[in-house]
């Protein structure tokens, strides 16, 4: 096996000449190209030509580590704190899902005493917050919102629709006009999932 060399999603890798399309690559115009962000693998297998693959490097798995940003979604709530699940650290997508938990404490920066956690999530909402510590033994990390960046990016209301945020602290429905209270992000440019 070769060193392995980093290469992004739609790098041309070589010819079809050279190797063969493995796992994570596809093939166009007589190239092979890499389908996703990962290492380069050449494997010299029983055929005349190597196969090339890109595998993600699975030994760095990406754990969410203090001070991180990360997207979570709320999978419940209660009086006291959100449950959600982690799904990317900065734009990195994770391969396994991390629980976190969002106190009420840690919803905002100021007047922590009158927050309340139903008025700041709903569960299905998509949150940016950031990992403030590394939990107990349920893996569970504990998030915070505390900043104006952090908070909830992406709501449905009860219609289903996609929400659009009118303050920091309300989300409107675009076809209904009711209006859902909401800890509300304010989204920085490079935090945006597409």
């Amino acid at each position: 096996r070769q060193p392995l060399s980093p290469c992004v999603v739609g790098e041309r890798l070589c010819s079809t000449e050279e190797a063969t399309a493995g796992s994570g690559t596809y093939t166009r115009h007589g190239f092979i190209f890499s389908s996703l962000a990962g290492c380069l693998e050449r494997r010299n297998e029983d055929s005349e030509l190597p196969v090339v693959s890109v595998v993600r490097d699975s030994e760095s798995q990406l754990l969410p580590n203090v001070g991180a940003v990360v997207t979570c979604k709320v999978c419940s709530i209660n009086s006291r704190f959100a449950k959600v699940h982690i799904l990317y650290v900065g734009s990195t997508p994770l391969k396994s899902t991390f629980r976190g938990t969002i106190r009420r404490e840690d919803i905002r920066a100021t007047e922590k005493d009158k927050v309340d956690v139903y008025k700041s999530f709903r569960p299905s909402d998509i949150v940016l917050a950031k990992v403030i510590s590394l939990g107990d033994a349920q893996s569970n990390y504990l998030l915070s919102t505390a900043e104006n960046e952090l908070g909830v990016v992406v709501a449905r209301s009860e219609a289903g629709v996609q929400m659009v945020p009118i303050s920091w602290c309300e989300m409107q429905c675009p076809r209904t006009h009711t209006k859902e209270f909401r800890k509300v992000a304010r989204v920085q440019p490079q935090f945006l999932q597409t």
